[in-house]
């Protein structure tokens, strides 16, 4: 299948997930269920925006006397009024009267209740009532993936438990015989197992925590138990290796005998070729690869997108066009192409040395993934291609 298509077919099969009230601390990466509107102006009222003396723009070239202190988080006691100022700290309220905030670097003190502008300013250094937010306006829009700058926009309308769509419960499943453990010595036949903690990781830096359930051995009955188990208690469950077509890829004919609808086995793309996509009842199966780059890769290219899409996400393009920083080529052309990138201070991106799918080390570099279209061989400097920042 294209690549295009699987995407559609993956992301339109994602139900919506139940909606909770989330505590605000734990709310980063996660999508919000409603929209928000603001409670009151921002500013609330015209605010200092520097430590100074608020005074008339107009009596800037006379010397004026202080009539008021005005700390942050007090109500101003006085008016200004001709030839006056009062002595202001960042943040607290402007008095009635004045137009302007003199920064207290350009005022020479005269004597010991007055002061004198040593440099006249166009600004007024007031951050004006509502200029940020209007009370009632929209302010951020159901369907919003959470990250730092909503959660202090959230925590200044007083919403301390944000309504969100529910995150998926993940399992994560190595298969092989040949895996160890990474605290294990391999023997001669041996790996380490890598994607289930790549995996995990990965989750966990989109916010989604995962349970590991542990390398499952090259037995059909033992594949089936541990996918069986799997699906009755996680929302997603993803599976690395066993999804090829050799002697002991069990896990296509084990998701039929469970009775799931397997929509997607197989992708003209490289790498990821034999990613494995299925249906059973309201729980999805993701069947990766076992090379770490396509495990790696795919779950950028299509996991995240589905988990965004189950959490309620709204859609979002995450492919740039950037200029290629040299020529490249490549023998064959018969699929789309995914290869790491970096980025030069010039903003043009540059391939990095790349062996295949188990390279991993590859993307220890990369800040991008490039994508090189079907049929196409090369590339020349200059010419803009699509990139998706990692």
């Amino acid at each position: 299948m294209a690549f295009d298509q699987a995407l559609e077919l993956v992301l339109g099969s994602a139900k919506p997930a139940t909606t909770v009230k989330a505590d605000l601390h734990d709310s980063l990466n996660c999508v919000l269920a409603e929209d928000v509107y603001a409670d009151r102006d921002t500013p609330p009222f015209n605010k200092s925006a520097m430590d100074g003396y608020a005074c008339r723009k107009e009596d800037l070239a006379n010397e004026l006397r202080i009539i008021d202190e005005i700390p942050a988080g007090s109500v101003p006691r006085k008016a200004i009024g001709p030839n006056q100022c009062a002595r202001i700290m960042t943040g607290a309220m402007v008095p009635q009267g004045a137009d302007l905030v003199l920064m207290k670097e350009f005022a020479e003190i005269t004597g010991p209740d007055t002061i004198r502008c040593t440099k006249p300013s166009s600004n007024s250094n007031i951050c004006y009532q509502a200029e940020d937010l209007l009370k009632g306006e929209l302010i951020i829009e159901k369907g919003t993936l959470l990250k730092a700058p909503h959660i202090a926009v959230l925590a200044s309308v007083g919403i301390d438990t944000p309504l969100v769509f529910k995150r998926p419960t993940v399992a994560v499943i190595s298969t092989g015989s040949e895996l160890v453990e990474p605290s294990e010595t391999p023997q001669q036949q041996q790996i380490r197992n890598s994607n289930s903690y790549q995996l995990v990781a990965q989750l966990k830096n989109r916010g989604i925590s995962a349970d590991y359930l542990g390398i499952v051995r090259d037995d059909e009955q033992k594949v089936y138990n541990k996918l069986e188990s799997a699906t009755k208690k996680y929302d997603v469950v993803l599976i690395s290796g066993s999804v090829s077509v050799g002697d002991y890829d069990y896990v296509p004919e084990i998701l039929n005998r469970l009775g799931a609808k397997i929509l997607l086995h197989g992708l003209n793309v490289k790498p990821g070729k034999h990613l494995l996509f299925a249906q059973l009842e309201d729980k999805y199966i993701f069947g990766l690869p076992g090379n770490p780059v396509s495990s790696f890769v795919q779950f950028e290219l299509l996991v995240r997108p589905f988990l965004l899409e189950w959490m309620g996400s709204v859609r979002k393009s995450v492919n740039f066009k950037l200029p290629m920083a040299v020529d490249y080529f490549r023998k064959k052309a018969d699929n789309l192409l995914f290869v790491p990138v970096t980025f030069t201070a010039e903003g043009s991106v540059h391939p990095i040395e790349y062996h295949g799918s188990a390279h991993i080390h590859a993307y220890t570099l990369a800040d991008g993934i490039l994508e090189i279209p079907l049929r196409q061989n090369e590339i020349k400097k200059g010419e803009l291609v699509h990139v998706r920042p990692l």
